[in-house]
């Protein structure tokens, strides 16, 4: 099968930005869902304008397909 990735992308981060984004992911990776400030919901949201303005494929008329085949090459693989 054929990597149909385009290219890889940077994503650029303040000092703050990153911080806040690392401190929810590490507690939302240990279970915890909440948000524990608004600054954290206000990153997730600059986070994903971002990759909006960055992104063609949510475009596309097969973006269900590409976004399925995304998932899959991220996923962990299970072995069994």
């Amino acid at each position: 099968m054929t990597d149909r990735r385009e290219a890889d992308m940077t994503l650029v981060l303040n000092s703050d930005e990153a911080l806040v984004l690392f401190e929810w992911l590490a507690r939302f990776n240990n279970g915890s869902s909440d948000f524990e400030d608004q600054a954290e919901r206000r990153v997730l949201w600059d986070l994903e304008a971002m990759l909006e303005k960055a992104l063609v494929a949510p475009l596309r008329a097969d973006y269900a397909d590409l976004l399925a085949t995304a998932r899959e090459r991220v996923r962990d693989k299970v072995i069994q």
